[in-house]
């Protein structure tokens, strides 16, 4: 199967779904553990629905979603997902806690106005689940380090100039959105750091240095 974060097979400043109608990414299993089952969730920056299928199946959740992409969109509706055509960092067309749950799954570095879409995300749902790579991994401090220029281990391979990436953060920086957008609570996070316990433990001692992607879940 393709990888949708190849840039040999994609352009994530434009993703195609068109050939990668179905995928399952790491983060997945974890973002559904914290949703609660029959749940009303929106997915904001769904790509190709595979996370809201998966709700959708394991936690028979109602889930909508929003998607900048033309062919995400027109995968999803494909699939009868019920996906609307849009931008998520702007102010959403939905009443206050119209949701349970409003998800962004590693989007939130892609958005021009990453503070709009958490303080809509606030406003539009009761819980809040943010997951996003941390670009102060020590592997992308090792490359600017010895190379000089942009890091790419954190980019999936991309250039600083061919990347959707246009807001790169670290843990520390995404803990100064919160403290800004105010009104949020931290009631879960987790790590995607691999099956090694060694590398787990240091990790949750020094996440913003060790944790490659971090998923958060906040309450109001």
């Amino acid at each position: 199967m393709l990888s949708i974060d190849s840039p040999l097979y994609n352009d994530n400043r434009n993703y195609d779904y068109s050939n990668v109608p179905t995928e399952e990414r790491n983060e997945y299993k974890l973002v559904c553990e914290m949703v609660e089952p029959n749940s009303k969730v929106i997915d904001l920056g769904c790509g190709n629905g595979s996370l809201m299928e998966k709700l959708i199946k394991e936690k028979q959740v109602v889930a909508e979603g929003i998607e900048l992409s033309d062919s995400g969109v027109e995968v999803c509706k494909s699939k009868g997902l019920n996906v609307h055509k849009g931008r998520i960092d702007e102010i959403l067309p939905f009443e206050n806690d119209a949701f349970d749950y409003s998800i962004c799954n590693v989007t939130i570095q892609m958005v021009m106005y990453p503070e709009v879409l958490l303080s809509e995300m606030k406003r539009i749902s009761r819980y809040q689940i943010i997951s996003f790579p941390n670009f102060a991994h020590y592997k992308n401090r090792l490359d600017l380090l010895l190379n000089g220029r942009m890091p790419k281990p954190m980019l999936f391979g991309y250039k600083w100039y061919s990347t959707g990436h246009i807001h790169q953060l670290s843990i520390k920086d995404f803990y100064e959105l919160v403290e800004e957008v105010g009104g949020l609570r931290i009631s879960r996070k987790e790590f995607l750091t691999g099956f090694n316990p060694f590398k787990s433990y240091v990790a949750k001692l020094f996440p913003n240095l060790f944790v490659p992607i971090i998923i958060f879940e906040f309450s109001k």
